[in-house]
Formats: structure tokens, sequence, C-alpha cells
């Protein structure tokens, strides 16, 4: 049995010894954590394919943010390489069963008490897997799917409940009794919040760093290359996930964008898959062209200098750009 390194042990040690294809069964999931394993997996010089079958839905539904996470790895992100689909029908799946399979065939089995979340690998939380008979857990994986739908199927979000967040009683009672005072989108009222300004601290906005990181043709770099610079008072508190670990952050456009923190202290948040996303998300809005300069002009005519973020959960974000008309 296993209890400790289960990161390594059950997602990675597989796959180093020949595995190619993981097949899961989890309870619950996050697409920061399918984002992560993944990306983790290749770095260490292994290319695989994931299945995920998320088991709860017909029980408590699905977030609207990890439901169009989900569909970003399909359909762009790992296009070809990450499958997710919910079951749809009672009974909920509570299962959390890990199959690993070479060329079809399946090698490596485990079972256990840990969801296919961040939360769970990374020691936050107390779990233990086991390994188990390879063969009756893949049949076990490939019994589930007739009870199944795709999350990029057309139909999905007719089967399966999607819920914007995930407040709990106590903040539900602030909003109910009108103790809550935040001016912010109605399914984020009660959540923790930060704001983020976009500007240096004399009030400038940095022309080589920050949203303007790729500034700098003398190092080839691609010019809307970006981060979001943070200030001591909130790098050095718990509001964001530490270092390396990935999280969903939902916009108020409604896109996806898949953060993590980095650099000394873990003082900036970056798009890992590709650092240009978040210059290319700022210069989208503010109706720029694509590896623009931003000037302080921009966002002065645009008529806002800084960003709001809303935590609903450990790997879960919504960040807030707009502008009120």
């Amino acid at each position: 049995m296993f209890s400790n390194d289960l990161f390594d042990n059950i997602l990675l040690s597989p796959a180093a010894q020949g595995a190619d294809h993981l097949h899961v069964i989890s309870g619950y999931a996050t697409a920061a954590m399918a984002f992560h394993h993944i990306n983790y997996v290749r770095d260490h010089g292994h290319s695989i394919k994931v299945d995920l079958v998320v088991g709860m839905c017909p029980n408590d539904g699905l977030s609207v943010n990890n439901h169009n996470g989900f569909k970003k790895l399909v359909e762009d992100d790992f296009a070809g390489t990450f499958e997710c689909s919910y079951v749809m029908a009672p009974p909920a799946v509570h299962s959390k069963v890990y199959v690993w399979t070479k060329e079809n065939q399946p090698i490596f089995g485990f079972v256990g008490s840990a969801n296919y979340t961040q939360n769970a690998f990374r020691s936050k939380q107390r779990e233990a897997m086991a390994p188990c008979d390879s063969q009756k857990a893949f049949a076990y994986f490939k019994s589930l799917l007739s009870d199944t739908i795709y999350c990029t199927h057309n139909d999905a979000e007719n089967f399966i409940l999607l819920f914007k967040d995930n407040y709990s009683k106590k903040k539900k009672q602030l909003i109910e009794q009108g103790e809550s005072k935040e001016t912010a989108p109605d399914h984020m009222i009660g959540l923790p919040k930060i704001t983020i300004s976009l500007l240096s601290n004399d009030g400038t906005l940095p022309a080589r760093s920050g949203l303007n990181w790729g500034q700098r043709p003398e190092q080839n770099r691609e010019p809307n290359q970006a981060y979001i610079r943070l200030p001591s008072s909130i790098y050095h508190t718990n509001f964001f996930p530490e270092n390396t670990i990935h999280f969903t952050v939902s916009t108020d456009d409604g896109k996806i964008i898949i953060c993590t923190r980095a650099q000394d202290n873990g003082k900036a948040i970056e798009t890992p898959h590709n650092n240009s996303l978040i210059g290319e998300y700022f210069r989208h809005r503010l109706g720029l062209a694509s590896g623009a300069l931003v000037t302080k002009n921009d966002l002065d005519e645009y008529g806002r200098s800084d960003i709001a973020f809303y935590k609903i959960d450990d790997e879960t974000y919504y960040m807030d750009f707009s502008v009120v008309s």
C-alpha cells in the first residue's frame, strides 16, 4: 500500500516503466490536475494518454469551470492525448481506480481513496492507494463507459447538472441575509477576493515586464509573453497555491486559462503551457494588435488598470477584468 509519494508512485512511475495510457475512474476530478499531471510526465520524458471518467456527476453535478477546463484540454491543450467523460445517470460512481495499459494491455492497477485532484496527490490530505488486479480494474473501467458522456458531446450540458460555484452554507447565508456588501458578480459574492494592480508601485506600466515581459527583441522573445505580478502582500499569503501547482482561472468573458505561480517567492502568475497566453488575452481585451506594446494609456482608455481574483477552491479561480459602463 502507498500512503506517501502518491504522485510519483501512482501517476509517474508506471510511465517510466513503459506504460503509455492511463485510465482513471475518480469520483471527483479537476482540469488543473489533468493539466499538471500530463505536463509533469512529459517533463520527465514520457509520452502518455489519459482517459478520465468523473463519477459523482449524477449526485453532485460539476462546476462550469471544470467542465469548460476539461473541454479545453480535450480540444486544445492535449488534443489526441486526453479524453474526459462523465457518468450521467444514477447510481453515481465514488470509486478511485487507476489503470495503466501498454499497447492496450493492462499492466498496473491501483485502487484507494485519492481523487484525481492536486489536493489528493500533493500530501495536503492523507490518502492511501494499493495495487490491484489490473485486468479486473480495466474491465471495471470499460464497464462504466456505456453510462458516460464525453465532456465535448453536444448534449453533455443537458445530461449533467452544471453549477457556477461551490458556495459554503455560511456564504449562502451571508448573501441571503444581506450581510455581504461586496460589489461582485452575483455568483462570486461571498468568496475570498483580492485585487491586483497591473501597474508598478510608482503608477507606471512596466515596458519590459508584467504585460510587456516579451518586449525584449534583443532576446528574441515572443512579444506577447506576459505574467501578472503579485505584490508581497499577496504572494506571502495562501490565497494562491504554492509554486508549481496548477490552477484553473475562469474569466469574466468566459475564457479558461491554466495558470501557475513562478519566479522568486512565487511573485508571478504565468501560463506554463505557453507564456504568451496571458499577454494575448489582455491585448485582445484592450483591443490591441497581437504583440503590441501595452501602455498605461491603453489601460486608461479601457477603463481599468487592475484585476480582481475570486478564490472558488484551491484549484479554481475567477478573474474579473470587466468595466462597468
